[in-house]
């Protein structure tokens, strides 16, 4: 009969800690919440953080190529002359 009881107890003891669950866990369940927030404001924030660097990044080559294209008519006969310079000394260096 002892062991009886025994079993009662420990079934009536999990059913109320069943029962209570929800309510044990309602603070980790908040902290939880709330951690996501945080990390999810703190990702956002991240997230914005390169969008701004990418958008520096691509306006600095953008700026760069628009400077090679403005000065395309000085330094593409700059270095077609130069490559026609190396171009002959490479020649004669071999014939010699």
């Amino acid at each position: 009969m002892k062991t009886f009881l025994i079993v009662l107890l420990v079934l009536v003891g999990a059913v109320v800690a069943v029962k209570l669950l929800p309510l044990a866990l309602a603070p980790v369940i908040f902290v939880l919440g709330l951690l996501l927030l945080i990390g999810g404001l703190l990702v956002g924030g991240a997230a914005a953080t390169v969008a701004a660097g990418l958008a520096l990044l691509v306006s600095l080559l953008v700026g760069g190529l628009l400077l090679l294209v403005v000065l395309s008519p000085l330094w593409i006969p700059v270095l077609a002359i130069v490559g026609l310079i190396a171009l002959i000394k490479r020649a004669s260096a071999k014939s010699a």
